[in-house]
């Protein structure tokens, strides 16, 4: 999953319809001081980074003229928020609001599908709310986009909303589900949806009443080869617990993009010292909890599949290898895999010899399965690394690494 920055998933929104706040993206102090003077000196400033609660983590500043802009500009710029370096603002109008909506549709993985939610209780504290009766409206979506504009209606009208502001309201609403169905997304998030105080000068003349306040997009990266325009705005995290991916992940990233329609591979930096090279799926997890029962201390989750290149598997074990502190390496499938295992001694033989490692020196364990197994066996001990078939478990395997790294007697029984 991608993320998309606020100042992006803004253009996205405004494109299709929704209105949002003036806005200038600055990169410096004196950037943001030119932005607050052109857009009135009482304006927001908003961290650029790819997390959500951001206000909650001091990321979204009011300032309430030129000076406070620049204060807090010297305060934001440089720090860090959710993780994330703060390399730049978003400097927009500061609205004034006389109610605070909350909209998103998501891909609900518990519901097995697509939904909305609309709340009339928005704003920083939305996820507080979340546990209060009727706090919230949700429908199931059509999965194929099929969705009409009554529907998002019906919606805010369950919620007390009327007359001109339900119209106005579900007109915005609207055109979030279809951004949502047009870019793939998994997560559009507009929160608040905010709506003007009676007689507020922003834009009155436009008739503009509701606004995209703050915004939050993540689309599906396997999605992305149908939306190339988005690439540039994508930010990349881990999957599971969103975070800065580390130069190692960046550099897997890297490794696993090389021909893309060769393979699939995924890692995930940790902090022990027993690299892991497994074949994706459940057998990868089984493989990595044996490893971990055993009494190993996983440098990293690596998973590779699909048949990849030679290429591709000596970028990622490269990568493995690199992880610090790294004292040994278990590569491993499961029996049912079809991914050729000459092809995975080759990549990783080649990695070893990139960095210098001998496996007479450097422990490596192979437990592998599998398409063209023969000549891959003799490809891994032709340099010395230790071979394990289908005759040996995965616990056996994860504990003969074990017991190589750390000694015969750390193994656990």
């Amino acid at each position: 999953m991608g993320r998309i920055l606020e100042h992006s998933a803004k253009q996205l929104l405004e494109q299709s319809g929704v209105p949002v706040p003036k806005g200038v993206i600055a990169r410096s102090v004196s950037e943001v001081e030119d932005a607050a003077s052109a857009l009135g000196g009482q304006v927001v400033l908003k961290a650029l980074v790819p997390v959500g609660r951001r206000a909650m983590a001091g990321g979204v500043v009011m300032a309430r003229c030129d000076s406070e802009a620049v204060e807090a500009a010297r305060r934001l710029l440089g720090a860090q928020v959710g993780g994330y370096p703060v390399e730049a603002l978003l400097v927009e109008e500061c609205l004034s609001l006389r109610q605070e909506l909350y909209f998103a549709v998501t891909l609900h993985h518990q519901r097995k599908g697509v939904v909305a939610l609309a709340s009339v209780l928005g704003g920083i504290h939305v996820q507080e709310m979340a546990g209060l009766s009727g706090a919230f409206h949700e429908i199931r979506l059509d999965p194929w986009g099929r969705v009409m504009p009554h529907d998002v209606r019906e919606m805010w009208a369950a919620l007390g909303i009327q007359g001109r502001l339900l119209m106005d309201v579900a007109e915005v609403s609207y055109r979030v589900v279809r951004l949502f169905f047009d870019l793939d997304a998994t997560l559009v998030e507009v929160n608040p949806v905010g709506v003007l105080e009676d007689g507020s000068p922003s834009r009155l003349s436009e008739g503009q009443s509701v606004f995209a306040v703050s915004a939050v997009i993540a689309v599906d990266d396997n999605a992305l080869p149908r939306h190339r325009d988005l690439a540039a705005m994508v930010q990349a995290g881990t999957d599971r617990l969103w975070r800065p991916p580390t130069s190692l992940e960046r550099q897997a990233m890297g490794a696993a993009a090389r021909d893309p329609y060769r393979g699939t591979a995924r890692f995930i930096q940790l902090d022990g010292d027993i690299g892991f090279l497994c074949g994706g799926g459940g057998g990868s997890l089984v493989f990595f909890d044996a490893l971990l029962r055993a009494g190993g201390r996983p440098a990293c989750y690596t998973e590779l599949g699909g048949n990849p290149t030679v290429d591709k598997v000596r970028g990622l074990a490269t990568v493995v290898l690199s992880c610090p502190g790294v004292r040994g390496l278990l590569v491993g499938h499961n029996i049912t895999n079809n991914t050729q295992v000459d092809v995975i001694a080759r990549g990783v033989v080649a990695a070893l010899a990139d960095l210098s490692l001998s496996p007479r020196d450097f422990p490596v364990v192979a437990r592998e399965i599998g398409t063209h197994d023969v000549e891959g066996r003799a490809i891994f001990e032709q340099v010395g690394i230790e071979y394990l078939g289908e005759d040996t478990t995965m616990e056996d395997a994860a504990g003969r690494i074990v017991e190589r790294v750390y000694g015969p007697s750390s193994a656990s029984p």
